[in-house]
């Protein structure tokens, strides 16, 4: 039996842009449909940062597993949405044209449009990386979505965060909050984290940016404020950003802490959250569910992955001169990691002992 290697390297590009985008999607090579039938999926990724690069190569290396256990060939579109909603726009209206039989969107904003473009249809859409899909209107409930919508989540746990943070500093009087404020994502956490300062009687310094110079900006002018440590939640602009920011805060000894492993890839002293690598994983298990074996993405739950690890960058905590021996005893697991900037280039990350 034949089946579709769906690598970038052996990928057809489309002759023709997308007007006005200067994008080109990159389309997996068309070989001899299996016997067990052909699907069509288009993959959306709001923006190109290692967080959602890690999410799209683990659905992707799933739906190709799963191709050759259940004999069905994939073929899944990339699309990169620039963090921009007017491409966003045209990817979906171009998918839906074509009448794909599954649309995965990741990250929030690209679910939202997604979610819109297919209201009126009846095309699947699994989401990954959603913090809070009720929030943002995805679905009626997680338990039971209701519609054509469901997917994985990442939603944080923000009270262990700061668990980590006063653990690592007991005597914290001033937190920074660096996010874009336009993102859903970040929202939810935000409140959380100023929640939990008010209790303890710590400081809140907040700066926000919508754009990557914006939170370089901002990223400075907390470094002005003396913040004692940082808190990101699950943010996309920032996560564009951290390596151009992680060395200001690591110059001013301040540990950055961030809700997901890749921050710390990227530099941040701390990621905590959930495996993205799994994350991707289990969405790509929820595609096949649903297209293979029939499943109602109405009474379909979104999957949460359990979001207890931490992720710790050795060389920022050694450049800070900040001992995390005792983050082992607040979450599942500590995991070390060196900086890079994509986790293709830095070997696997090893618990800690």
């Amino acid at each position: 039996m034949k089946r579709n290697v769906f690598a970038i390297t052996s990928a057809v590009v489309l002759a023709t842009t997308l007007s006005g985008t200067g994008l080109i999607p990159v389309f997996a090579s068309e070989t001899e449909a299996a016997a067990g039938g052909t699907y069509e999926i288009g993959i959306v990724k709001f923006v190109d940062d290692a967080s959602l690069n890690q999410i799209e190569a683990n659905i992707e290396k799933e739906l190709d597993k799963k191709a050759a256990e259940l004999g069905v060939t994939f073929n899944y579109t990339e699309y990169d949405g620039q963090a921009d909603s007017t491409t966003l726009n045209q990817f979906a209206s171009k998918l839906v044209d074509e009448q794909v039989d599954c649309i995965v969107p990741i990250a929030t904003p690209a679910a939202v449009i997604m979610q819109a473009a297919t209201e009126d249809t009846d095309i699947p859409v699994v989401f990954s990386a959603v913090t809070d899909p009720e929030s943002a209107g995805l679905v009626e409930s997680n338990d039971a979505p209701g519609a054509n919508v469901t997917g994985t989540s990442d939603a944080l746990d923000t009270e262990a965060v700061f668990n980590l943070i006063t653990a690592a500093n007991p005597e914290i009087k001033k937190a920074g909050l660096l996010y874009n404020k336009s993102e859903d994502s970040s929202k939810k956490a935000i409140e959380e984290a100023k929640a939990y300062c008010e209790e303890k009687g710590i400081e809140v310094v907040e700066k926000t940016g919508t754009t990557a110079d914006e939170v370089i900006q901002a990223a400075q002018a907390l470094i002005g404020e003396n913040v004692e440590a940082c808190f990101t939640p699950t943010d996309n602009t920032v996560m564009t950003a951290e390596l151009s920011i992680y060395e200001d805060f690591v110059d001013a000894g301040i540990p950055q802490y961030c809700g997901a492993d890749s921050f710390a890839l990227n530099g941040a002293f701390c990621g905590y959250g959930v495996n993205y690598a799994e994350l991707g994983t289990a969405t790509g298990d929820m595609v096949v569910d649903i297209l293979v074996n029939g499943a109602d993405p109405a009474s379909t739950p979104v999957q949460t992955l359990n979001n207890g690890i931490a992720t710790v960058n050795t060389e920022t905590a050694e450049a800070i001169g900040l001992d995390y021996s005792m983050f082992s005893g607040l979450c599942e697991k500590v995991v070390e990691i060196q900086t890079a900037k994509e986790f293709s280039e830095t070997e696997a990350a090893t618990e800690a002992e």
